[in-house]
C-alpha cells in the first residue's frame, strides 16, 4: 500500500502543491485584511477563523456564519478566493481522475489487491499457472473439494473469465507472466501456506522455468508440470519436478489399457474423475487393423502404444517431410474418402482422428463412419468449447487434453496414495479390476466415487490413538460401521493400507490398524463424514467396537463409574 500511495502522490504532486499554495495565500489574506467589529473598531481574523472561512468558501458550500460583517476589502478578497480555489479544485480533481485512470497505476492497484488477497489466505493453497481449459477445470474441481488455489495467467481475458466464475471459494487471479520469479513470488510461491505449484501454460519452456524457480525459491513445494515433449519432460525430471503430466502419453496408455484390460481402464477412469462428472461407461475397443490420422506428438504416442499391443496401424499424414511417419503410411488428409479407402477403411476395426484441428477431426470421424459404420471411433478434442459438437458426433472415445491433465493432477493433489494404488492394481489383472469396479459401483451407484485418506495419528484420529494406546484392537472393518447404528454398513471401501513402505491392497476387515497407518478410502462423501465421527469421538468409537452406547458428558461418566 505504501508503494501505491507513493505513486499516486507523485502523479498528483503539482495540483497538490498548487492547492496548498492557493489555500495558504487565501488564509493569509483573510488574516492580514482588517475587518470591523460590531462597535466599529478594527478587527483581524485569527488563522483558525481564516482557514474556516476559506474551507467553506473554496468548496462552494457558502456557509454564512461570520463573526462580523465583511468590509468591502474582505468581500473583494472573498471573490478572488472563490474563483482561484474553485479553479484549483477542478484542476486537482481532474488530475486525480487522470492518475486513477492511468493504465500503469491501475495495474499497480490490481497487483496490490491481488497481493493482499494472497497474503490473507490462512489455509493451504495451490498456485496454478495457466488458466486455459485445463486450469479452469482444475480450479473448479479444487474449489468444489474445498481446496484453495491462486491463479496466474498471461492473458487478461482468462483472468476476467475467472472473476466471472461462480466458484464455492474465492480464487484470487492476476494477469502476469508466470515465467518471471517476481510474479510467482507475488502470487504466493514463498507463502508459508503454499503447498504446491501447478504449471499448466501452453509452453513447455515456460513450465520448465516455473519448475526451476519453484525448486530454487521453495525447495519443499510439490511441483506438478505439464509437458508435451520428451525433451521438456527430461529437463523437468533433471530439476526434481515431482509430477510431470504428458497428456498424449497418458491418453495413449489408457487406450492401450482399454484394449487388453477394459476393467482396469474403467477403474482408472473412475478413480481419477472430478467430483462433478458422471461415471464413465465401460468401453471395449476391438483388436484388428486401426487407422491413425495425424502423426504429430499425439499420433506418435498413440502409434507407439497400439503397436506395442500388437495392433496393426496404418498412418495417414499430410506432411511426411515434417513428421516422418513410419513406412507404409498413406499421404493425404483423413477427411478425404479416397485416402481412407487407400488406408483400408472398409476392413478397419478402429480409427483415431488425432490432428490438432477439431474441425478436421470431426470431418475424419464422420467421413470414416460413412464408409464403415462399424468402426470404433476415437477423436482428439483440442478446444473445450467444442464439447457439444463432439458429444453430438456420438464417438466411442474422445481425447480431451484438458480433462486428461485435470483428472490426473486432481487425483495427485487430493489423494496422494492413489498413484501407488493404481500401480499395484495394474499387476492384478483385468478380472480382479472387474470385480473391484462392480464393488465400487454397488457402493456409489451413479455418483462419482469420492476418495480420501485416513492417517492414524494424534491429530486426525485421536479416538483410535487412545484406543490403541489402551491396548484395544481396531480393525479396518470397524471403520465401515455406522456410528449412528453399527448394524448398518457405511458406503465405503478401503482400497489400500500403507504401513511404512509395506502396502496392503484391499485390506480385509480383520486387518488391524497401527499408529502411522495410511488408508486410501473410496465411497460416498457422507461416508467420510460419518467415519470422521468414529475417528474423533471416543464414545462413537466405543459404540462401534462394543455396541454399547454410553452417554456423553461429565455427569453421565460419573454416574456410569458409580454404577460400575
Amino acid at each position: 500500500m505504501h508503494n501505491v500511495l507513493f505513486v499516486l502522490l507523485r502523479r498528483i504532486r503539482r495540483p497538490l502543491i498548487l492547492l496548498i499554495v492557493v489555500y495558504a495565500i487565501s488564509v493569509l489574506g483573510f488574516v492580514l485584511i482588517p475587518g470591523v467589529d460590531d462597535k466599529g473598531q478594527p478587527w483581524h481574523m485569527g488563522f483558525f477563523h481564516a482557514f474556516y472561512v476559506v474551507s467553506y468558501t473554496a468548496t462552494t458550500i457558502g456557509f454564512g456564519e461570520l463573526p462580523y460583517l465583511f468590509t468591502n476589502a474582505q468581500r473583494l478578497w472573498s471573490i478572488l478566493v472563490i474563483y482561484a480555489s474553485v479553479l484549483t479544485w477542478l484542476y486537482s480533481i481532474g488530475a486525480l481522475f487522470a492518475a486513477l485512470q492511468d493504465q500503469g497505476f491501475r495495474s499497480l492497484m490490481v497487483r496490490y489487491a491481488f497481493q493482499r488477497d494472497v497474503a490473507r489466505i490462512g489455509e493451504p493453497f495451490y498456485l496454478i499457472c495457466g488458466y486455459g481449459d485445463t486450469g479452469t477445470l482444475l480450479t473448479r474441481a479444487l474449489a468444489e473439494s474445498d481446496i484453495r488455489s491462486v491463479v496466474l495467467d498471461i492473458n487478461q481475458e482468462c483472468i476476467n473469465a475467472l472473476k466471472l466464475e461462480d466458484l464455492p471459494l474465492h480464487v484470487p487471479g492476476w494477469c502476469a507472466d508466470a515465467s518471471l520469479p517476481d510474479a510467482l513470488t507475488v502470487a504466493g510461491l514463498t507463502h508459508s501456506n503454499c503447498i504446491g505449484i501447478v504449471a499448466l501454460t501452453n509452453s513447455d519452456d515456460v513450465n520448465l522455468r516455473i519448475a526451476i524457480t519453484a525448486r530454487l525459491l521453495h525447495p519443499h513445494l510439490i511441483t506438478v508440470c505439464r509437458a508435451e515433449s520428451l525433451e521438456a519432460e527430461k529437463n523437468m525430471i533433471a530439476f526434481g519436478t515431482d509430477h510431470i503430466i504428458n497428456p498424449f502419453d497418458t491418453f495413449a496408455a489408457r487406450l492401450a489399457m482399454a484394449l487388453h484390460s477394459p476393467g482396469m481402464y474403467l477403474l482408472y477412469e473412475w478413480m481419477t474423475v472430478t467430483p462433478t462428472e458422471a461415471l464413465r461407461e465401460p468401453i471395449f475397443p476391438p483388436h484388428g487393423h486401426w487407422i491413425l490420422c495425424g502423426y504429430g506428438r499425439f499420433g506418435k504416442a498413440v502409434h507407439e502404444r497400439l503397436t506395442a499391443e500388437g495392433i496393426a496401424v496404418t498412418v495417414i499424414e499430410a506432411d511426411h517431410a515434417r513428421t516422418a511417419p513410419p513406412p507404409g503410411s498413406v499421404q493425404g488428409r483423413g477427411s478425404e474418402p479416397e485416402v481412407l479407402r487407400q488406408a483400408g477403411i472398409e476392413t478397419a476395426a478402429g480409427i483415431v482422428a488425432g490432428t490438432d484441428n477439431d474441425a478436421t477431426n470431426l470431418s475424419v470421424a464422420l467421413t470414416a463412419r460413412t464408409l464403415n459404420p462399424n468402426l470404433f471411433m476415437v477423436a482428439r478434442q483440442n478446444q473445450h468449447q467444442n464439447e457439444a459438437t463432439f458429444r453430438a458426433a456420438n464417438l466411442q472415445l474422445v481425447m480431451q487434453r484438458a480433462l486428461v491433465i485435470a483428472h490426473k493432477i486432481f487425483a495427485l493433489i487430493t489423494t496422494p496414495l492413489l498413484p501407488e494404488f493404481l500401480q499395484l492394481a495394474r499387476t492384478q489383472g483385468n478380472d480382479w479390476a472387474n470385480v473391484l469396479v462392480a464393488r465400487i459401483g454397488g457402493i456409489v451407484g451413479e455418483v462419482a466415487p469420492y476418495t480420501w485418506i485416513i492417517e492414524v495419528n494424534d491429530v486426525t484420529t485421536p479416538a483410535i490413538i487412545t484406543a490403541l494406546q489402551g491396548g484395544r484392537k481396531v480393525c479396518v472393518g470397524d471403520l465401515y460401521l455406522d456410528p449412528r447404528n453399527r448394524a448398518d454398513r457405511l458406503p465405503c471401501l478401503a482400497l489400500l493400507l500403507m504401513r511404512g513402505n509395506e502396502p496392503a491392497l484391499l485390506p480385509l476387515d480383520e486387518h488391524s490398524l497401527a499408529v502411522g497407518d495410511r488408508i486410501l478410502m473410496c465411497g460416498l462423501v457422507e461416508a467420510s463424514e460419518h467415519i470422521n465421527l468414529t475417528l474423533h469421538n471416543h464414545n462413537a468409537l466405543n459404540y462401534v467396537l462394543t455396541g454399547i452406547d454410553r452417554p456423553a458428558g461429565f455427569l453421565w461418566d460419573w454416574l456410569m463409574r458409580q454404577r460400575d
